[in-house]
């Protein structure tokens, strides 16, 4: 009979252990500072991979002299060697979805910008350019084998590329003598960018099956492509209006106007399906501020969402980029705490929201349920890389939050 008292308070112990370890994990939204490189005061977040698990960016000297990491919550943000030449000056400026691969530009013993492509495997891969001198990589497809940004030509003109198996290709403009591509979609198919036409005017760009369609504007003679969306069917960036510059969203319907809190405002980052839009705008009194804009709420300043999340004086300046379900976002803001401009990694949804709506409810107890056993994904409520009953536990504890 003892021996059965004792097995019992075992048994509740460690069920009471179980259940305070899922309260632990339970916790909502975070927001982490990322640090910055040993030398450097200041650092900025621009790319994150699907799962949030990889984040990429540059941390800079005083004297301005960017360096390029690599940051997961396993090594912190550790240095991408440049192993191009120049030991202190270069920047990550996208991610695979995957977390696998890193592109963004490094000097060269020459002391010229050269894009590169980084991998564990093969460390910093030159990826060359069209004729000129200066090339920069700026987005990766889904595994990293394709990869867009512009390069300087023969003539010493900006031009968008599309790179892949060790082949530099020129994407054209539309009409004009520059363009520049700054994102890709899942599968490589969709090339976002900006390109000057026939009149000499920058122009948001999508580039599908070889042909480059001109977005048009909200109003004005300009406008700037920064963002695609995972399909490919969402374009995001910024426009002039006549008056100010406004972040926009397009799709075939058209080119929409996001608003902004105060004066300009641009787009950065989009998710798949185009419901969660991020960037920046500015205040009132000049000062930039993170947003985020989604089909349900419209536009938000992070500052105000998140305060909750933030020190006294601190701030989310701007938000570069959102992970594919819309959940992780990246950018730099001021970290009183620490007194300078830092890098950020912001997860932005409920412990068991699993499709980010706001409400944890029967559509996520379900997400869990019908991917059981599987690996990662979104039901992996606590990211350890199994869907099982920590994950269905957590839903649990945490439904009817927020609805």
């Amino acid at each position: 009979m003892q021996d059965m008292r004792s097995n019992y308070r075992l048994r509740l112990a460690m069920a009471c252990g179980a259940l305070l370890t899922v309260l632990t994990l339970s916790n909502a939204q975070s927001l982490t500072w990322l640090g910055i490189l040993p030398g450097t005061n200041q650092s900025t977040a621009y790319g994150v991979s699907a799962d949030g698990r990889v984040v990429v960016g540059a941390s800079r000297t005083t004297a301005g002299l960017p360096r390029a990491f690599r940051w997961t919550a396993q090594t912190g943000m550790v240095e991408i060697t440049n192993t191009l030449g120049s030991s202190n000056w270069s920047e990550a400026f996208g991610v695979s979805a995957d977390g696998s691969t890193i592109v963004g530009y490094a000097l060269n013993t020459a002391q010229q910008e050269r894009a590169f492509r980084w991998t564990e495997q093969t460390g910093m891969q030159e990826l060359g350019t069209l004729g000129g001198n200066q090339s920069r990589a700026y987005a990766a497809a889904a595994t990293g084998t394709i990869v867009v940004g512009w390069s300087l030509d023969s003539n010493n003109q900006a031009r968008a590329f599309r790179w892949e198996n060790n082949v530099i290709q020129n994407l054209g403009t539309l009409g004009g003598s520059e363009s520049w591509a700054y994102a890709v979609s899942v599968d490589g198919t969709v090339i976002v960018g900006t390109a000057r036409n026939a009149s000499g005017w920058r122009r948001a760009f999508r580039l599908q099956n070889n042909a480059m369609s001109d977005l048009g504007t909200l109003g004005g003679f300009e406008s700037e492509g920064l963002g695609v969306s995972a399909d490919g069917n969402f374009v995001v960036g910024a426009s002039f209006t006549g008056a100010f510059n406004r972040a926009f969203r397009w799709s075939q319907q058209g080119m929409q106007n996001l608003g902004a809190i105060s004066f300009n405002s641009a787009a950065h980052g989009v998710s798949v399906s185009g419901i969660v839009m991020v960037g920046t705008s500015q205040t009132g009194t000049g000062i930039q501020h993170a947003i985020r804009w989604t089909l349900l709420d419209g536009l938000q300043d992070l500052n105000q969402v998140y305060a909750g999340l933030l020190s006294v004086g601190s701030r989310l300046s701007e938000a570069l980029a959102v992970s594919p379900n819309g959940r992780y976002i990246v950018g730099y803001g001021y970290n009183n705490d620490r007194r300078r401009f830092e890098a950020f990694l912001l997860d932005s949804w409920l412990s068991g929201d699993t499709d980010g709506d706001g409400c944890i409810d029967d559509g996520d107890l379900l997400t869990v349920l019908f991917a059981f056993g599987n690996q990662g994904g979104d039901a992996d409520v606590n990211s350890d890389g199994v869907v099982d009953d920590a994950d269905l536990l957590i839903v649990l504890f945490n439904f009817g939050a927020g609805c």
